[in-house]
């Protein structure tokens, strides 16, 4: 199965360390980060798509980094 996330979280340390641990999860990088400002809370945003090729069947119920 091919699986797919979008990490998003305000441009810190915080997002840094989500996609490094997402990586060393086995999830590899696909395309380019995006960054927009919310203006409601006055700061950066940040998102990068990862996916994984894993052996077996997507299951809907079960969150995607435990797939």
């Amino acid at each position: 199965m091919k699986l797919y996330r979008l990490l998003t979280a305000d441009d810190d340390a915080a997002f840094c360390r989500k996609v490094t641990e997402a990586l060393n999860e086995g999830w590899r990088l696909h395309g380019s980060p995006a960054y927009a400002f919310d203006a409601a809370r006055g700061v950066m945003r940040c998102a990068q798509a990862v996916v994984k090729d894993k052996p077996g069947v997507y299951d809907p119920a079960r969150p995607l980094r435990e797939q």
